[in-house]
């Protein structure tokens, strides 16, 4: 049993850690911006600003140094998922206390959906010690579904070992017993992944917060997996495709089905509470119609 081997794991060091880091993100950004501005005022004949001149030099030799002035900076992002497709993720799945039987379902089929991933019964466990097992058993992610009145209605997506952890709202979830159609077992092959719409700085990170749940599959793989975005509401369609008198390919949806929405993004784990927000889905951006967070267009 993954929770018999829980190691505990420092919080408040994790936590210090990732406060360090962020403030040198944040000095890193300052003079990245800086230099950005000195060069633009050179390029384009203008006076230098004001508050560059007195370090100007200074900055202008550092760029010198600086691979072509680098045009974007990392930051904890970089780091958060450095042995993505290197290494296969191994996922853990389970619900909230006391899942209704149409939950269970739910989960079930989640975990037949993801490679690598391991369904485990909540039972009394609180969500620390969830976490300290996954840490312990290298895990790299750790899922929970919730419910609302025996439908589920949340997905909780927390990275491991150090975050971010983000949280989608479900809706109109369909099981695979409830898409007549289906007929044949779920596929255990690794899915070719298709993402629509996600073509904003938030919608990216989304992007790559869902992508690095699946392992790099094979190119003969006939297993597809679709994220589509619209209007901030993200799609799940799985299917499996078959190719039939030579050229035609028929797509069969294989399930389940259900639609997600982003309310929130924090920088750590899911059993820390201070953190910090990257993303929060304010009451008021909910009035603001023509507003998309996930794209541009």
């Amino acid at each position: 049993d993954i929770l018999c081997e829980a190691v505990p794991v420092g919080g408040s060091s994790c936590l210090q850690y990732k406060h360090r880091r962020k403030s040198l993100e944040d000095q890193e950004k300052r003079i990245h911006d800086r230099k950005k501005a000195l060069k633009a005022a050179v390029d384009s004949g203008k006076p230098i600003p004001t508050e560059l001149r007195k370090e100007a030099d200074a900055l202008h030799k550092s760029s010198q140094h600086n691979d072509a002035d680098r045009e974007e900076i990392h930051d904890h992002v970089d780091d958060e998922y450095v042995y993505a497709g290197v290494e296969d993720p191994k996922l853990v799945i389970t619900t909230a206390h006391d899942p209704s039987s149409r939950l269970k379902q739910f989960c079930k089929e989640m975990c037949l959906l993801f490679p690598n991933c391991q369904r485990l019964n909540r039972g009394n466990h609180v969500v620390g010690q969830l976490v300290s097992a996954c840490r312990s058993n290298n895990v790299t992610d750790l899922l929970i579904v919730h419910e609302h009145r025996g439908e589920p209605d949340c997905l909780i997506v927390c990275h491991l070992p150090f975050g971010p952890t983000a949280s989608f709202q479900l809706s109109h979830t369909l099981m695979r017993h409830d898409i007549t159609e289906n007929k044949e077992k779920m596929s255990q092959v690794f899915p070719h992944l298709v993402f629509n719409g996600f073509s904003s700085k938030l919608g990216n990170r989304v992007k790559d917060i869902l992508r690095y749940l699946f392992p790099v599959p094979k190119e003969d793989s006939r297993r597809i997996v679709t994220f589509v975005n619209d209007d901030d509401y993200i799609s799940f369609r799985h299917h499996m495709y078959k190719k039939a008198d030579g050229k035609a390919i028929t797509l069969e949806e294989v399930g389940p089905r259900f639609e997600m929405k982003l309310f929130e993004i924090k920088l750590g784990t899911i059993d820390q509470t201070d953190v910090d927000l990257e993303w929060k889905l304010r009451p008021f951006m909910n009035t603001s119609k023509k507003r998309k967070h996930l794209s541009t267009e």
